[in-house]
C-alpha cells in the first residue's frame, strides 16, 4: 500500500511538510515520563520521526483500518506491540498506562474538544500534550480571561495545564488542504493537585455560566443556589471575565449555598 485515502468522515488532513512535522515532535519536552501516545498517526508523518527518538517509548492509536494497514507495512516491528487499532475516545487509558505519559498528534478538527475532555479525565497521568488543531480552537484554549474566545475548555484546561501557542500552520501543507489554518500548542501539567473546591461542581458552574455567556453570573447560578442566598461580588461579572481562581471562589460560594434538590 503506497497511499492512504483521506476520509472526510474521520476529519483526515494529512500533513505533508516534514519540517513542520519535525517542529511538532521537537515540541515534546519529555521531562517526567517516557511513554508517549500518538493520537491518529494516519500515514505516519510524525510517527516516522518519533520512533527514532531514544528518550521515549512510542504508542499510537488509530481508528482508520486503512491507516493501520499502511503503518503496519511501513513499521512492522513497531506495529506488533505499539500500534493500537481503536478509537482513543473509547480507550481505557488506565489499562494501557499505569504511569504518567505524554500525548502528541495532529488532532481531527471535529473531535478535538472531545479529546481534551478525555485528557482532563486522566489529568493525573497525562503530563504533556503537543498537538495540532484548528487555529481558532488553539487560540481559544490559550487565551487569558477577558477575551471573546475564552470559554469552557479554556478554563477547565488552564486549571490544570500551562498552555503555550507554539506556531501557526497554513493550509497548503496538507492533503487535502483544510479550509482553515491550523496551529500547534503545548499543554504542560501544572502543580495543581486539588483546585480547592468541589471539582465536579466547578465543572458544572463553568459549563452553566458559559452556556449563557451573555448573561451575568447572577442569572446563570440561580438554579444552583438556594432562594435568598447572599450574593457574591462576582455575580455582576460575565464568565469570560473570570480567571480560574475566581471560578474556584465562585464554586465555593455556590457550594456553600447549594439548593437542596
Amino acid at each position: 500500500m503506497n497511499y492512504v485515502r483521506p476520509k472526510k468522515n474521520l476529519g483526515q488532513h494529512f500533513l505533508t511538510d516534514l519540517g513542520i512535522a519535525q517542529a511538532i515532535v521537537n515540541g515534546l519536552k519529555v521531562a517526567s515520563y517516557r511513554k508517549v501516545l500518538e493520537i491518529g498517526p494516519g500515514m505516519g508523518v510524525l510517527t516516522d520521526i518519533l520512533i527514532k527518538r531514544d528518550d521515549i517509548e512510542l504508542f499510537a492509536a488509530e481508528v482508520d483500518g486503512e491507516s493501520v494497514e499502511y503503518l503496519t507495512a511501513k513499521h512492522p516491528e513497531f506495529a506488533k506491540e505499539h500500534l493500537i487499532f481503536g478509537d482513543f475516545l473509547k480507550m481505557k487509558i488506565g489499562e494501557l498506562f499505569a504511569e504518567k505519559f505524554g500525548v502528541i498528534g495532529n488532532f481531527p478538527y471535529n473531535i478535538s474538544s472531545q479529546i481534551f475532555f478525555k485528557i482532563l479525565d486522566h489529568k493525573d497521568q497525562v503530563d504533556e500534550v503537543v498537538c495540532m488543531l484548528q487555529k481558532e480552537v488553539a487560540e481559544r484554549l490559550a487565551e487569558p480571561p477577558g477575551t471573546k474566545t475564552y470559554g469552557i475548555l479554556s478554563v477547565l484546561l488552564q486549571a490544570y495545564y500551562d498552555i503555550e501557542y507554539l506556531f501557526t500552520v497554513h493550509e497548503h501543507v496538507f492533503n487535502p488542504p483544510p479550509k482553515v489554518k491550523s496551529a500547534v500548542i503545548r499543554l504542560t501539567r501544572n502543580s495543581v493537585v486539588k483546585l480547592g473546591c468541589d471539582e465536579k461542581l466547578f465543572k458544572q458552574v463553568v459549563k452553566a455560566t458559559f452556556n449563557h455567556r451573555r448573561k451575568t453570573i447572577r442569572n446563570t447560578v440561580k438554579p444552583f443556589v438556594a432562594s435568598g442566598s447572599p450574593e457574591h461580588p462576582l455575580y455582576s461579572e460575565r464568565p469570560e471575565q473570570l480567571s480560574v481562581a475566581q471560578f474556584v471562589e465562585l464554586t465555593n460560594h455556590v457550594g456553600k449555598y447549594l439548593a437542596q434538590g
